[in-house]
């Protein structure tokens, strides 16, 4: 999984990139960024887009066609549609969710956010979002951006990731220290 991850980053990179300084030079950061948060919440949302984004037997030619069918129908920012074309084209909408993240980290960056990855057992609701982001700022110093990740199998609890720190307060790893705290002392 980690080595997937690396190959991952190291195909999204250079797209994000690109995408970060044309949409700086053209001064629609914000635009694209709405943009690309909203193709980041349809794979999330739509098991069905998700797989044909990453299904190898669909060629590069039929997701591309499907995909301006489907832009055509959008109202995206005509950056963001160019740049998932190219994408397409190119046969690489199957690492579209690390160059979308990757894209929004060097946005943060670019506002002096930071990034935290949270990951919790259900999806949390506005008021949860906006506390754990103050509680953030409070101990980071700087605005947080939340990427919000959801696994059933903490149980309760959030693992939130801010650079290379890492809290976990999940009840599956609670449950886990207990468990190897009590083969030590049977």
């Amino acid at each position: 999984m980690a080595a997937q991850n690396s190959v991952l980053t190291q195909i999204a990179r250079p797209y994000a990139s690109a995408l970060f300084d044309l949409a700086s030079s053209e001064n629609q950061l914000a635009s694209v960024e709405t943009s690309l948060s909203d193709v980041s919440r349809l794979i999330g949302e739509s098991a069905d887009f998700s797989r044909f984004l990453r299904s190898p037997v669909i060629s590069a030619d039929n997701k591309a066609s499907a995909l301006d069918a489907l832009l055509g129908k959008a109202k995206t920012n005509p950056l963001v549609g160019n740049f998932l074309r190219l994408v397409a084209q190119n046969g690489r909408l199957f690492a579209l969710d690390a160059i979308i993240a990757g894209f929004r980290e060097l946005a943060a960056q670019a506002r002096g956010e930071v990034t935290a990855d949270v990951t919790s057992s259900a999806p949390l609701n506005a008021d949860q979002v906006a506390a754990l982001g103050e509680t953030l700022k409070a101990k980071i110093g700087k605005t947080v951006t939340l990427n919000q990740f959801v696994d059933p199998s903490l149980i309760g609890g959030l693992q939130v990731k801010v650079g290379s720190q890492m809290i976990d307060s999940s009840l599956k790893t609670k449950l886990a220290a207990m468990k190897i705290a009590m083969k030590e002392v049977g």
